[in-house]
């Protein structure tokens, strides 16, 4: 009677245990469904914001996986031209929740003009700008806004329209050119190396800028390329700068307190650009106390600054002449030496490009009245720099496929709506996508892909400016460089004088892609090898 028993109470357990792993895989199975119902309606409605703003946007995670991407890839410009081509020219991208990475992109030429000119008041360098850059530009003209700015900008305004800094560049450039690089790209030529001409380029520019800017000679640009410790320093802490504008502010913030990942590299290389600053400041102290006599001062920047007041009427601080120091670095140095980088490129790529500067070139030499066999004697005058339209023609397009600041950033004060019809509410950051305009077909056209230096030119052949607000290598309205005619004159006297006594050629298989920084540095530099033209050879082309 008992083993019945048993055996009916086994009988009848057996089934409660049973419905209970029922019950349990059934809920289980109910958590899978929710969590692949969720999974699905999240995924359908990414897709839905990608159709109609370019990217999918993910719950609290926003656009940043495509951001995050993008910068693992080679070239973060080309992803934002791309999302610009699908949607006509602007876009909003929405960052992670609580984040301040929101931001309207545009390359709308409509937009430009409305932002740099027409209501240029209403859309400053801002806050967030200013505060992202802060460590590295301070309040130089770069970040500066209203008063600021404005003072900054009359007075260097004042000083580049002198007849007598306008000698001091061109003599400096003259200097620094037959002097300095064509005595090592010479050096190159017969040791049968390669050279990162990058790596010259940046050299001479910098070594051009701290004279005509600060009246000191750092002696960058010399045989066996000596290190300069200011000039890694300052690379470095552009390019970690440039990452705050990618990264939620409280997280570079964090990072810059605990001093560590990119903050820690910048506050390293800042301390070399700081310390930099400090000697060119101190050395130019010292000068001016010694000097009496006013006819022998120096025509720089810095010294301009040093004898001014500031608002309260005292000499400016010590800082913001450091600050000073690095905006016109930054400004000088970079910009012109980056886009002959590309140049340079670009003219091995296209070598019909190149032989057509080289006949322009040739024949304005031998209109002189008498030819100097001595080719590194050979100085190109002022006025047959202007001459060679073509040559301004090929660095305008290869600025205009690789501006040498690819974006740039505003940021609005109250409501705005663009021409385009986009809606801006106050505080809106907007990033102009300088680099998509010049791979905009609605903007130049079906080959705007191609490097054609012909678009630039009239029926006369004669050089044709564009609107600034369709080609912005030079930003345009009240911000337009003050130093673009001077940049041109550098870049077209560097371009001819190496043009006209080398062949460059790119090393083969060199990777070239663009460097994530304030500028568009080539990242691994630019490996070319020298050969010697003969001047006689090319001279007779043109006859």
């Amino acid at each position: 009677m008992n083993n019945i028993t048993t055996n009916t109470n086994n009988l009848t357990a057996a089934p409660a245990t049973t419905t209970g792993e029922n019950f349990v895989f059934f809920r289980h199975f109910q958590l899978l469904e929710i969590f692949a119902a969720i999974f699905v309606f999240i995924a359908i409605h990414s897709l839905r914001q990608k159709r109609k703003q370019g990217l999918p946007v993910w719950p609290v995670l926003g656009m940043l996986p495509s951001l995050a991407s993008a910068l693992q890839s080679n070239n973060m410009y080309e992803w934002i031209s791309n999302v610009l081509k699908t949607q006509n020219g602007t876009f909003h991208f929405k960052g992670p929740w609580f984040s301040n990475l929101n931001c309207v992109v545009t390359s709308d030429p409509r937009n430009l003009e409305y932002l740099l000119k027409t209501k240029f008041v209403n859309f400053p360098k801002g806050p967030y700008f200013r505060d992202t850059v802060r460590d590295l530009l301070g309040d130089g003209i770069f970040s500066a806004d209203n008063e600021t700015w404005q003072r900054q900008r009359k007075t260097a305004s004042i000083e580049f329209h002198s007849a007598k800094f306008r000698n001091l560049t061109t003599e400096s450039l003259r200097e620094l050119v037959h002097q300095r690089l064509l005595t090592v790209l010479d050096d190159s030529v017969q040791k049968l190396t390669a050279l990162d001409l990058q790596e010259v380029l940046l050299r001479l520019t910098f070594d051009n800028v701290c004279m005509i800017a600060f009246g000191v000679d750092p002696g960058c640009l010399q045989k066996g390329l000596p290190e300069i410790p200011f000039a890694k320093a300052f690379e470095d802490a552009t390019e970690a700068t440039i990452f705050r504008f990618v990264t939620p502010t409280c997280l570079w913030k964090l990072m810059r307190y605990l001093n560590i990942g990119t903050e820690k590299k910048l506050k390293e290389s800042l301390e070399g650009v700081d310390e930099f600053a400090e000697d060119v400041i101190q050395t130019r102290k010292k000068e001016l106390s010694s000097r009496c006599d006013e006819k022998k001062m120096k025509s720089d920047l810095l010294t301009v600054f040093m004898g001014l007041k500031d608002e309260k009427g005292e000499p400016f601080s010590h800082k913001f002449l450091r600050d000073i120091c690095v905006n016109f670095i930054l400004a000088g140095r970079d910009t012109s030496s980056v886009a002959l980088s590309w140049f340079f490129w670009l003219l091995d790529r296209n070598p019909i490009v190149e032989q057509k500067i080289l006949e322009e070139i040739s024949k304005i030499v031998k209109e002189r009245e008498v030819v100097d066999d001595d080719e590194m004697v050979m100085v190109f005058k002022a006025e047959e720099i202007k001459k060679m339209d073509y040559l301004q023609a090929a660095i305008s397009e290869a600025l205009r496929l690789y501006p040498s600041v690819p974006v740039d950033h505003k940021e609005v004060v109250e409501d705005e709506k663009f021409p385009d019809g986009t809606e801006l509410k106050k505080g809106t950051k907007v990033v102009y996508a300088i680099y998509a305009m010049g791979r905009a077909e609605a903007i130049w056209g079906k080959d705007c892909l191609e490097y054609k230096p012909e678009r630039w030119l009239g029926r006369d052949g004669r050089y044709m400016s564009e609107s600034a607000y369709k080609f912005t290598a030079f930003n345009g309205g009240p911000r337009l460089c003050l130093g673009k005619d001077f940049a041109y004159y550098q870049m077209k006297f560097v371009a001819a004088s190496i043009i006209y006594r080398y062949h460059v050629k790119v090393v083969e298989n060199h990777p070239v892609v663009p460097k994530l920084a304030l500028t568009m540095y080539m990242k691994h530099g630019l490996k070319v090898h020298l050969s010697r033209r003969d001047q006689k050879i090319t001279t007779s082309k043109v006859n």
